[in-house]
């Protein structure tokens, strides 16, 4: 039945693959790179901003892989393809990897962003804490299983007895919308993806509350990997030189970007941004940066899953109580 699935899965991925062109897989000349690597990505994604780093500076074929950028129009496409197995590797969160498994699927994620939304306000506006948002008009992008909001609205229930759902206004929008709004004063605070919310703090908004604040406030030790790079148990034990040889490119460019300011210069054509607006991603982005092991992202993961199913209950989870093993890959090379 899992072949069936898979094959059927192959046909739509392949299908909608076919209408993508890839990266040239280095920039020039002959590499000794040997591991083919092929990663689906969002076309104007935060990923591209690693990955670029990683092919300017031939971090890739020093590792020893011939890396495949292919672009893609949305997250679902991304999803079916890498599910298919047309694609040997993407960037998405947690859940959805531990419902996977939890499903039979096997995959698995290595830590990739720390990243994370937060409820943005005006620097004027008189909201100060969580409280304060009851009864305002409220911007979330993301849907209304999106995590940062579960976890700002579990925060809010034990802290404040508040449930904003039912106290406040709520607005769903896709997040440059979300954000044009907040601009224009159409909304009271916002929660919206880690790189809007960073335009938005060099446009005159500052941070009420951010997603991991809420998750180390609700158990999580330290800043939980929102995102990993994600890919198939099979497929890493059938290609090890392949997923270690990228881990370590990936790590290469992620310290570039980390110390080099000058990098970021070099980035902002990709970026779409300059001045303050640069300067706030590119912190942002190094605020993100996974620092610790990945046995504790895990645990502090594992910790937010049970706080998330009982308040996103089977529509974000399925019908899995606690986080499925193996989410994390145990194999991180040290």
């Amino acid at each position: 039945m899992m072949i069936s699935r898979r094959r059927t899965l192959r046909l739509a991925a392949l299908g909608t693959a076919a209408a993508l062109v890839s990266r040239p897989s280095s920039a020039t000349g002959p590499s000794f790179a040997t591991a083919k690597v092929r990663i689906g990505v969002l076309k104007f994604g935060t990923v591209s901003w690693a990955l670029d780093t990683m092919k300017q500076h031939k971090f890739d074929t020093a590792s020893g892989i011939d890396l495949e950028v292919i672009d893609f129009a949305g997250e679902d496409a991304t999803n079916v393809a890498m599910l298919a197995g047309a694609i040997d590797m993407i960037v998405t969160d947690w859940l959805w990897v531990s419902r996977q498994r939890s499903e039979g699927v096997d995959l698995t994620l290595v830590p990739y962003s720390t990243a994370v939304g937060a409820i943005m306000v005006k620097e004027e506006s008189p909201i100060r804490t969580i409280a304060d948002l009851k009864g305002k008009k409220i911007g979330v992008a993301g849907g209304p299983l999106d995590k940062s909001w579960l976890l700002i609205q579990a925060l809010a229930r034990r802290d404040h007895g508040l449930d904003l759902p039912a106290t406040s206004d709520i607005v769903f929008g896709a997040p440059p919308l979300i954000s044009e709004k907040a601009m224009q004063g159409e909304l009271d605070a916002v929660l919206n993806f880690w790189h809007f919310c960073a335009r938005l703090e060099a446009n005159g908004f500052r941070r009420l509350i951010g997603a991991n604040d809420a998750a180390k406030a609700l158990g999580a030790s330290g800043a939980v990997s929102a995102l990993g790079y994600v890919f198939h148990d099979e497929w890493a034990n059938e290609n090890p030189d392949a997923v270690r040889g990228f881990i370590k490119a990936s790590a290469q460019a992620k310290d570039l970007l980390a110390r080099s300011d000058d990098e970021w210069l070099r980035l902002a054509p990709i970026v779409r941004a300059q001045g303050e607006e640069l300067a706030k991603l590119r912190d942002r982005y190094r605020e993100g940066i996974p620092r610790r092991p990945i046995a504790e992202d895990a645990a502090d993961a594992g910790r937010l899953y049970r706080v998330l199913a009982e308040i996103g209950g089977e529509r974000l989870v399925g019908s899995a109580p606690e986080m499925a093993p193996g989410t994390f890959w145990q194999e991180l090379p040290k």
